[in-house]
């Protein structure tokens, strides 16, 4: 009875170290998650500017995910009067802020004749919910799809992306037909990048985020401009020059200056990169 008593007491104290083990990996876990979720996402939900400040016609855009999530965003269109007014570039925004923190990018990208589509992805400004890595690639498609009610064609509809919205907007060019990409100071992956930022993790292997730009690049059948500076302190050149190599013809680069966060669409580079590659969409034969 004693020998059973001594196993059973062992057994229970087994137990015991088995669950704070437990306790304390889940503990882990969520620690890691967090971390990297924080990493990635960086929204802000108020609306620091208005739009009516620029100056241009526009249309406040609410619609929703295919989810159910709900969505907001601005759209500018072209001038009744512009060569460009069936182009329209969707606007996938980088990681931080909102669109309200875009609208000078969204008048630079007008300037070229073309109308300008930008949304929120969920969890930023007026948009419902809270951002994921498919939950972002859902609202691009659901941008899209608004775009396509309001009568544009899919080969009009040239997705942008700037930063981390270079990846969701290679994910819309694979999932839904559209008319060109443009990637502008856009990483590989998340793993990649964040193995350059925190070289003491082991990123690759807790990375459930991954945001894979160069890896689905080669299923893009449209025409795809990359756009980086040599100077951009946060995403090195070469995530670019590997985007650029794994994209498939017809394609052309567009070297930018500055650094990550800078207005590098107030830049001449900017505007001689982004001229000849929507003249090449504009001369594209109508599938």
């Amino acid at each position: 009875m004693a020998a059973l008593r001594m196993a059973a007491g062992r057994r229970k104290r087994w137990l015991k170290t088995g669950a704070k083990a437990l306790v304390v990996l889940a503990a882990l876990y969520g620690m890691l998650r967090w971390f990297e979720y924080s990493q990635v996402y960086h929204p802000t939900r108020e609306l620091e500017a208005s739009p009516a400040g620029l100056g241009m016609a526009f249309e406040e855009a609410r619609f929703q995910a295919g989810d159910g999530v709900a969505l907001h965003g601005w759209f500018f269109p072209a001038g009744s009067d512009s060569p460009r007014r069936a182009l329209t570039l969707l606007v996938c925004h980088g990681n931080g802020g909102n669109i309200s923190h875009r609208l000078g990018l969204c008048a630079a990208l007008r300037k070229t004749g073309a109308g300008v589509f930008i949304f929120d992805y969920r969890g930023y400004g007026q948009s419902g919910g809270q951002p994921s890595e498919e939950g972002t690639y859902r609202d691009a498609q659901a941008a899209c799809a608004w775009l396509r009610q309001k009568g544009f064609a899919a080969q009009h509809i040239i997705a942008f992306g700037e930063s981390l919205g270079g990846a969701v907007a290679t994910e819309l060019a694979v999932r839904e037909a559209t008319g060109g990409l443009v990637l502008e100071s856009t990483f590989t992956s998340v793993p990649d990048l964040g193995a350059e930022l925190f070289p003491w993790l082991p990123v690759r292997w807790l990375s459930t985020i991954k945001y894979d730009t160069r890896r689905k690049l080669p299923r893009v059948r449209v025409p795809v401009l990359v756009m980086h500076s040599r100077g951009d302190g946060l995403i090195p050149f070469r995530h670019a020059t590997e985007n650029f190599a794994a994209a498939h013809e017809p394609k052309a680069f567009g070297e930018l200056q500055g650094d990550h966060n800078d207005p590098v669409y107030d830049e001449p580079a900017f505007a001689g990169a982004l001229e000849p590659f929507l003249h090449r969409i504009e001369a594209r034969p109508t599938p």
